[in-house]
């Protein structure tokens, strides 16, 4: 294997938004076998894994990625505060998390059509897992979610109530009286 080779993958992972799927990595390192580069990821994984180094190589669902280690997250993530979400998806994580166990058909109805996007592609970065539920899908937020925000699911749902309840104020130009967003109905933005 080329030296050339393995710092060309660490180049791709490192400038992927998100994650990269071995076919992927193997077209832009110009390797025909998906085993040579499962075992050039495993020698990238185990140089980040020994060595004292802020980042590391994660398997999601979508793929492979370099991320910042969980240690060094609260420290550094005010200098890219999650600027590879769009805002549609952030939205959509911000349903999916306050309304978890959240539908697709709830997304969709508060998104529009463009929540389809949107749920498959923070299903593949490992934001969220989707399972089938009837007519539509059941979606919840995983661990990568937590991780990938520095926070527990209960700091983040707190959060986005006290944003909503805000708003709902201002909107208001009154205080709502103190209630759970939950019995606030849905999520979009209606005039009273």
């Amino acid at each position: 294997m080329s030296k050339d080779k393995k710092a060309l993958i660490e180049a791709a992972l490192f400038m992927a938004a998100q994650p990269l799927s071995l076919k992927e990595l193997a077209k832009v390192a110009g390797i025909s076998s998906e085993d040579k580069i499962k075992d050039i990821l495993d020698q990238i994984k185990q140089e980040l894994d020994k060595e004292n180094r802020g980042i590391e190589l994660a398997v999601l669902p979508g793929g492979y990625q370099l991320r910042v280690k969980q240690e060094f997250i609260d420290k550094v993530a005010s200098l890219t505060p999650h600027s590879d979400l769009s805002e549609g998806m952030l939205r959509a994580l911000g349903i999916i998390a306050l309304k978890q166990p959240a539908t697709q058909s709830d997304v969709v109805k508060i998104q529009g059509n463009k929540a389809y996007g949107y749920i498959k592609e923070l299903e593949k970065r490992g934001l969220i897992k989707t399972e089938k539920f009837g007519r539509t899908r059941k979606l919840i937020t995983t661990k990568e979610f937590e991780r990938y925000f520095g926070k527990s699911i209960n700091e983040i749902r707190q959060a986005l109530q006290d944003v909503i309840k805000n708003e709902r104020n201002e909107q208001l130009g009154s205080k709502v009286p103190s209630q759970d967003v939950e019995e606030i109905e849905g999520f979009e933005d209606t005039e009273d």
